[in-house]
């Protein structure tokens, strides 16, 4: 049935952006080719994309602003107030597209969602809807705001990013993203502002590792676009420092359907998509958890588990395939649960696919919070049965090809693009990626020597079970004892 739906879904035109959404890309690609160049270098052609920009809101209460920040940029007097509204301007009408494809896709699946909260008197911003503040991520949430950090660390934050508008990605060199360093290690001192910390240094080290842009023959525009105008509204003055929205206390029963692992060189998270059966006997709920570590860039495959291992509960889970069950652990409107291992045990055994045959249909999936509206970010599990793997690996259903995104996959475990290739059965989710459904599958049932095998992305979080993965874990394993040691001395001296 479910494929039948999604067979709707990429065939007919929800298959498309929606009405007026190509349009509104069109929009963005215009302001996005001008920070390529720089405000500062603003030919005719990039000012009208930036005026059109501004145009497309002249019937809603953001048009005199963008206006008059679009009028100011063009004729070279690009301040701070204009940037903001520009970032503004652009982050709703990326937010509109997310908003016209998720909507499609949960039409398609029958899927209802919940409705984002308005946000509480006083805590609204200048910059409309689009710029109150999210939801924390998951480890991110449990931490109280602290104090503003000395010497007005977000203006610092404001300023470079301001630099970059200007310059345009063209003209960034090492000088200038080196500036971003001292800014991001103030960053990292406020608990509170570690999340803009985490994405300012992540953006910094792409532009590094770019470098010398001018020469480059590709460039990540809309990528980097959406990184810029994301931490430009979360640097304003409020947004990450004021008490994150209140979350709900829940207990019930988590039913794992997958790991989605996020990796970089200086991080990883592992974020756990679930189905929630809430102990009150309340509707069934799509939610996440996420864990996340620092890490360096050596610490890579199977032993990026060995550093979450103070999260035995949700690891146990994972790697014997088990359900959880949880008592008064909070829940934001974001759908993300604050994980604890200390409000959690392991319970009884859970496989994926089961489960999402059982639950995922009549699950009521979460609201999405203002600042993570982007068409990139949509990730909706799905199961997918009844279809054949074609030779470049997508999913044939039934006449409708469903690509699978497997650069996706994670090399800390064993799902591998030749077992999806051999699989008949997929727990996945759904994205969308340059003009484009894909399925990133999380599980899969598949035959193996004549054996019909479930094998998941986080079957090997107490470790490899393969004998190579696990020679090879053993091997980077001793780089994390060695990397605590060390760490530890320093800390000692």
């Amino acid at each position: 049935m479910l494929a039948v739906q999604l067979a709707a879904l990429l065939g007919g035109d929800s298959g498309k952006a929606g009405e007026g959404a190509e349009e509104a890309l069109a929009l963005l690609d215009g302001f996005d080719d001008a920070l390529v160049h720089g405000l500062a270098r603003l030919a005719d052609e990039r000012a009208d994309a930036v005026a059109a920009l501004a145009a497309a809101f002249a019937a809603t209460p953001l048009g005199d602003r963008l206006a008059e920040a679009a009028d100011a940029v063009v004729s070279g007097s690009i301040t701070q107030e204009h940037l903001t509204a520009l970032a503004g301007g652009r982050v709703a009408l990326s937010g509109a597209v997310h908003d016209a494809l998720l909507e499609s896709l949960d039409t398609a699946l029958g899927r209802e969602r919940a409705e984002w909260p308005p946000a509480p008197d006083g805590m609204g911003t200048t910059g409309g809807a689009a710029a109150q503040p999210a939801a924390q991520p998951a480890v991110e949430s449990a931490v109280q705001p602290a104090a503003q950090p000395a010497g007005n660390v977000l203006g610092g934050v404001r300023s470079w990013l301001r630099e970059l508008a200007i310059t345009g990605w063209r003209g960034v060199d090492h000088d200038l993203v080196s500036a971003a360093d001292q800014i991001v290690e103030a960053l990292l001192a406020a608990p509170d502002l570690r999340r803009l910390a985490a994405q300012l240094d992540g953006f910094a080290a792409e532009l590094r590792a770019s470098c010398p842009i001018g020469s480059a023959e590709h460039l990540p525009v809309r990528r980097w676009a959406d990184l810029w105008t994301r931490a430009l509204l979360l640097s304003q003055d409020g947004v990450l420092t004021g008490e994150p929205r209140p979350a709900a206390t829940v207990s019930g029963r988590l039913l794992v359907l997958g790991v989605d692992v996020h990796e970089h060189a200086t991080a990883v998270q592992f974020q756990v998509h679930a189905v929630l059966e809430p102990a009150d006997g309340g509707r069934p709920r799509l939610v996440r958890t996420s864990v996340a570590v620092a890490k360096v860039d050596t610490i890579v495959g199977p032993a990026l588990w060995k550093l979450t291992q103070r999260h035995k509960i949700l690891l146990a889970a994972l790697a014997d395939r088990r359900c959880v069950e949880i008592t008064d652990m909070p829940l934001l409107d974001s759908g993300d649960l604050v994980w604890d291992d200390d409000h959690a045990f392991v319970s009884k055994p859970a496989d994926p696919l089961a489960a999402a045959r059982l639950c995922l249909s009549g699950a009521l999936a979460p609201a999405v919070p203002p600042l993570d509206r982007v068409a990139v970010r949509i990730a909706e599990p799905v199961l997918v049965e009844g279809y054949k793997v074609t030779k470049d690996g997508s999913l044939d259903l039934g006449g409708t090809v469903l690509p699978v995104d497997a650069q996706r996959l994670p090399e800390c475990g064993p799902l591998t693009p030749k077992l999806v290739a051999a699989s008949s059965a997929c727990v996945g989710l759904v994205r969308w990626d340059a003009g484009r459904w894909t399925l990133q599958p999380l599980a899969v049932q598949a035959k193996v020597k004549r054996e019909v095998v479930v094998v998941a992305t986080g079957d090997w979080a107490l470790g490899p079970t393969d004998p190579k993965a696990a020679k090879a874990e053993a091997r980077a394993a001793d780089a994390v004892t060695v990397l605590r040691e060390r760490a530890g001395r320093l800390l000692r001296r």
